[in-house]
């Protein structure tokens, strides 16, 4: 009966394992169509009575600005293009920082939030954290630097039922993604903690801060995807 149950939970695994990493290196060529966070929060807009909404416009690298791709960057991960995928040092001060009661923080890179938001759900749990951990080996193995990027910037929530760099562009700029100067992708990357609380226009006062730190942290950023 163990014999049985053991070869059971093997073939499973191998299973899982030849199926997640056919479904990375699908979408190494593939857009992303939608991800889990878009399909919750469809529900959650039904459950609550709204109208199931979701603004969702995949483009390519080559048609997001530079500038919002600092912006995350210099916001989200001032390190990705040098890690591995972890940031080891953000993870000890974010743990750090949780320990002692302050705030909750997160010591997510780019590439971890990509693997999650495109292979996972949301929530927090161990069982999660560690396929979040596998994913993201994953990408960076079998993804270049700009691809996980594209994938991100394109994937992400930036507002309330707004997806992607292009969809947040028109929404709160009305105007492409391609188009957005430094203090506009910087009102993007500002909100992101919390992108259906925050606005990246008409912004409060900690927001408006956050774009000014922003800004100036972007002149440190080159876009060097081939490191």
């Amino acid at each position: 009966m163990f014999k049985k149950i053991a070869r059971f939970l093997f073939k499973v695994l191998l299973w899982f394992i030849a199926l997640s990493v056919l479904s990375v290196v699908v979408f190494r060529f593939v857009p992303v169509p939608f991800t889990p966070l878009m399909i919750s929060r469809a529900f959650e807009q039904k459950d609550n009575g709204k109208e199931m909404t979701s603004s969702h416009d995949w483009v390519s690298i080559d048609e997001i600005s530079p500038n919002l791709q600092k912006a995350v960057i210099a916001s989200e991960d001032d390190r990705f293009l040098e890690h591995n995928g972890f940031n080891f040092d953000a993870m000890y001060k974010a743990f750090k920082s949780n320990s002692k009661g302050k705030k909750l923080k997160g010591g997510s890179t780019i590439s971890q939030q990509t693997a999650k938001n495109v292979f996972l759900w949301q929530g927090r749990s161990y069982v999660r954290k560690g396929l979040e951990a596998y994913f993201t080996v994953l990408i960076e193995m079998l993804w270049s630097k700009e691809r996980i990027m594209e994938v991100y910037l394109n994937s992400i929530e930036m507002a309330d039922g707004v997806y992607g760099a292009q969809a947040a562009a028109q929404h709160w700029y009305h105007k492409d993604a391609k188009n957005l100067t430094k203090y506009e992708a910087a009102g993007i990357a500002a909100i992101l903690p919390n992108p259906r609380k925050f606005r990246a226009i008409r912004s409060s006062g900690y927001t408006e801060r956050r774009k000014g730190r922003i800004v100036k942290l972007m002149r440190y950023v080159k876009l060097d995807y081939e490191k």
